[in-house]
């Protein structure tokens, strides 16, 4: 897969702007039009770079083909146009961590941080947030698929290897994609000219023997007719509820008016609560907040006693993080957050939460 060395993170993320609505998708393309054997699912992945991704762009565009790019998050950061890019090219965008290590090497908390720093570069992006993952060099095991689960993601592999990674010729990747069948997926990767040259080629191969690139479904990982969607379901109402206004609890929490006005979590075990009314049983929770330090702090949600999920803050810019698809009761619940003690320090503060 992907060999070349990556830069390790120098700064935590700053500030990410709240959900926004999906931009308008274009429409869909005559290759798309007729479709008697089903859908397959094209992958690039490690984008966005500005050496190629526009023309990845431009040549899928061309040739009537959608595809889903699960990109570094570190890259999208850099380069956010060409994250929006992608989506206005009508292409579904997914994580693929932030440095693209070896994510089963890495502590719970190190998982964590590849994840939602990556979702939290695409949402500043695209003002969307990705609903698929997929693990570098495809390595995953179970506290992976449980942290992917807490942030509403879909993991996705593969059925078919272009091997574009490896040497591929041209020819060759069109070969793979030769095998495909409906609901199939295929690796492929934003960096390699033998990759984009193919593309013509993929689309003739597909048409041939109708088939049509499709979009990767968030239920089964597979290849499934395209719904019009981006990277997310565009947000509802949104709720905004102050951290200094709900009701606090432990022995050091309190007040604070920087960097911003919200609460200071000190001790492990504060918290802070309320009451909240749900008509429906899955929202999205966002958690605006920051670490006191440049150590890591972690806030986990509870609902009516029960956790949900955890929010990770680990430097002393304000972020916002985002748990989605998380499910909860109806009618009145208690919403709680606490803070809880990693790598040694436990001091945050909290702006505010949104449900969405």
């Amino acid at each position: 897969m992907f060999k070349s060395k990556i830069v390790k993170v120098v700064a935590v993320l700053g500030l990410f702007s709240s959900l926004f609505s999906i931009p308008m998708m274009p429409a869909v393309s005559a290759a798309d039009a007729s479709c008697p054997n089903g859908y397959v699912g094209l992958t690039y992945d490690d984008g966005p770079n500005p050496s190629n991704t526009t023309n990845l762009l431009n040549a899928l565009k061309q040739n009537g083909l959608r595809a889903t790019m699960f990109n570094i998050g570190q890259n999208a950061q850099s380069y956010p146009s060409l994250v929006q890019a992608q989506v206005n090219a009508g292409m579904w965008v997914g994580n693929h961590s932030y440095t693209h290590p070896h994510m089963t090497t890495l502590s719970t908390s190190q998982m964590s941080l590849e994840i939602t720093w990556t979702q939290q570069a695409i949402q500043s992006a695209t003002g969307t947030v990705p609903k698929l993952f997929r693990p570098p060099y495809g390595e995953t095991n179970a506290t992976l698929k449980s942290i992917e689960q807490q942030n509403g993601l879909t993991e996705v592999l593969w059925n078919v290897d272009s091997q574009d990674w490896n040497g591929a010729s041209t020819a060759q990747i069109v070969a793979a994609v030769g095998t495909l069948q409906n609901g199939d997926v295929i690796l492929m990767h934003d960096q390699y000219q033998t990759t984009l040259q193919a593309i013509p080629q993929i689309a003739q191969n597909l048409k041939s023997r109708g088939l049509c690139s499709g979009m990767i479904s968030t239920s089964t990982g597979r290849a499934v007719e395209p719904d019009g969607g981006g990277t997310t379901n565009p947000p509802g109402n949104t709720t905004r509820v102050e951290a200094e206004s709900m009701t606090k609890s432990g022995q050091y929490t309190g007040n604070i008016s920087s960097p911003f006005n919200g609460v200071a979590l000190y001790a492990n075990g504060d918290s802070v609560k309320y009451t909240q009314n749900f008509t429906s049983g899955t929202h999205n929770f966002s958690l605006r907040g920051a670490s006191n330090n440049s150590n890591m702090a972690r806030v986990d949600l509870k609902i009516d006693g029960q956790t949900k999920g955890t929010f990770y803050f680990g430097g002393t810019s304000p972020a916002v993080n985002t748990l989605n698809n998380v499910s909860h009761g109806t009618g009145n619940q208690q919403i709680e957050l606490v803070v809880t003690a990693d790598n040694g320090t436990w001091d945050v503060y909290i702006d505010y939460l949104e449900i969405s």
